[in-house]
C-alpha cells in the first residue's frame, strides 16, 4: 500500500445526459414495482431490463419487461401489447424534476418512443427456477461485482468520490431552490476532485474541476465561480484545500447548452461514479434499469453491505468484496475478500467464511434480507448508489450496519 500519493475522482450532475436516462430507467423500474403492488401481482414476479437513450428532444425506451395487467393494453388483434402511456408519464416527470425546460429539451415536447419487449423465455426460465433446484430464483446473468468500503469519511466510502458527489448535490439543491443566483445555474455538471493523501489518509484537496451549465448567456468563467465556490467550499467542510489548490470551474469558458441536447446520453455509462471513483473494482455491469434478480444490481449492493460492515466492525480498515455468478445458478461460485492489509486480529479466509454465515447471497437471499422488491430505485440514479443514507421507505437498506454484531460472532465462533 502506498503512504503518500494523490487520488482523483469524478462525480456528474442528475442533469448530466448520461443521468437523465439512468433516472429515466429507475424511474421505469419503480414503476413496475409500483403498479404490481397496486394491482395485486406478487413484486417478486417483477423482471425489467430497461435502456434508456436520449438526445434533443428525443428519448428512447427499450428493453425487456414483465408486466402487471394494468402496464399492458390489447391491440387490434386482441394480443396483449404494452401500453406506452404510464411509462411516458414516469419520463416527463423525471424530466421535469430534472429541470430541463429549455428549447432543445423541455419534459413537454420531447418526443418518447417506448420500445419495451416482453422478457425472452430462455432468460426467465435460468431466473424462475434455479438449476440446482434449491426452490430459489437463478441469478439473472452470470457476471462478477464488487463492494468496497474504507475510514476515510463517516459513510465509510472513498473522499474523492464523496466530496465529489457532495459538490454537486449542494449545488443542485441551491438551483432547485432558486438561491441566489445559483437558481440560474443549469441541471448538467460535472465535478472532479484530487485529494493528496499523507500516510495513506487523506490531508486536502490539491485540484478541484467543475463545469456546470448556466442559463445566463452573459457569464464567463469567472462569474461562475463567485457563485459556485461557496457551494464547494462547504462540501469539503473539514478536509483542507491546500493554498496551491488548482481550481478550475468551467475551464472551457461559457456552458450554456447542456443536457441531452448538448450531448447524447445513454443508461449505465457513469458506473464508476455511481460505485467508488475508481478506488476499488468495479464488475462491469451497470445498476440502473434492472430489478434486482440482476445481479449486476442486487449482488453488488450486498458486496457494499457486507463490505462496509467489514470495517464497520473495527477489524480492518479497508474491505474489498467480490462475488461471482452464473446465469440461472443460485449460489456465488465464489466469495473472495481483500482486507488490503489492514485486519486486525482476522484473515481473509475468516471473514470470506463468516460473510456465508451471516447472508444467503443467492438472488432471493439478497432481495429478502434487503427488502429490494420496492420502488425505491429513482433516488439511487444520481450521486452515488453508496455512501447515502438509508431511508424510512427501504431505500439504500445495503447502507445499513446491522450486520456488525452477527459478523463478530461467527468470525468468534
Amino acid at each position: 500500500m502506498r503512504a503518500n500519493y494523490l487520488f482523483t475522482s469524478e462525480s456528474v450532475s442528475e442533469g448530466h445526459p448520461d443521468k437523465v436516462c439512468d433516472r429515466i430507467s429507475d424511474e421505469i423500474v419503480d414503476l413496475v414495482y409500483r403498479e404490481a403492488t397496486k394491482t395485486g401481482i406478487d413484486p417478486w414476479s417483477v423482471r425489467i431490463a430497461c435502456e434508456t437513450l436520449a438526445t434533443t428532444n428525443r428519448v428512447v425506451i427499450a428493453g425487456e419487461v414483465r408486466l402487471p395487467p394494468s402496464l399492458m393494453k390489447k391491440d387490434k388483434d386482441g394480443r396483449d401489447v404494452i401500453n406506452p402511456s404510464k411509462f411516458k408519464t414516469a419520463a416527463r416527470k423525471a424530466i421535469r424534476d430534472i429541470g430541463y425546460e429549455q428549447d432543445g429539451f423541455h419534459w413537454k415536447t420531447a418526443r418518447i418512443d417506448v420500445l419495451l419487449h416482453s422478457q425472452s423465455a430462455d432468460i426467465a426460465q435460468g431466473v424462475d427456477k434455479a438449476a440446482d433446484h434449491d426452490n430459489a430464483e437463478g441469478a439473472g446473468d452470470q457476471g462478477i461485482m464488487f463492494g468496497y468500503a474504507c475510514r476515510e469519511t463517516p459513510d465509510l466510502m472513498p473522499a474523492p468520490i464523496y466530496y465529489a458527489h457532495r459538490i454537486l448535490q449542494l449545488l443542485a439543491s441551491a438551483r432547485k431552490k432558486g438561491e441566489g443566483e445559483a437558481g440560474k445555474l443549469g441541471p448538467d455538471a460535472k465535478s472532479q476532485v484530487t485529494v493528496r493523501y499523507v500516510d495513506g489518509k487523506p490531508a486536502e484537496v490539491v485540484s478541484i474541476v467543475l463545469s456546470t451549465q448556466h442559463l445566463d448567456e452573459s457569464w464567463d468563467s469567472a462569474k461562475v465561480r463567485s457563485v459556485v465556490e461557496p457551494y464547494i467550499r462547504e462540501a469539503l467542510g473539514d478536509l483542507k484545500i491546500a493554498d496551491d489548490c488548482a481550481w478550475y470551474i468551467n475551464p472551457t469558458g461559457k456552458f450554456v447548452i447542456g443536457g441531452p441536447d448538448g450531448d447524447a446520453g445513454l443508461t449505465g455509462r457513469k458506473i464508476i461514479v455511481d460505485t467508488y471513483g475508481g478506488a476499488a473494482p468495479h464488475g462491469g455491469g451497470a445498476f440502473s434499469g434492472k430489478d434486482t434478480t440482476k445481479v449486476d444490481r442486487s449482488a453488488a449492493y450486498a458486496a457494499r453491505y457486507l463490505a462496509k460492515n467489514v470495517v464497520a466492525t473495527g477489524l480492518s480498515d479497508r474491505c474489498t468484496i467480490q462475488i461471482a455468478y452464473a446465469i440461472g445458478i443460485a449460489q456465488p461460485l465464489a466469495i473472495y475478500v481483500d482486507l488490503h492489509g489492514t485486519g486486525k486480529g482476522v484473515t481473509e479466509d475468516q471473514v470470506e467464511a463468516a460473510i456465508r454465515k451471516v447472508m444467503d447471497l443467492s438472488p432471493t437471499g439478497i432481495r429478502r434480507h434487503l427488502e429490494l422488491n420496492k420502488p425505491i430505485y429513482a433516488k439511487t440514479s444520481a450521486y452515488g448508489h453508496f455512501g447515502r443514507k438509508a431511508g424510512r421507505d427501504g431505500s439504500f437498506s445495503w447502507e445499513r450496519l446491522d450486520l456488525v454484531k452477527p459478523l463478530k460472532e461467527a468470525i468468534k465462533g
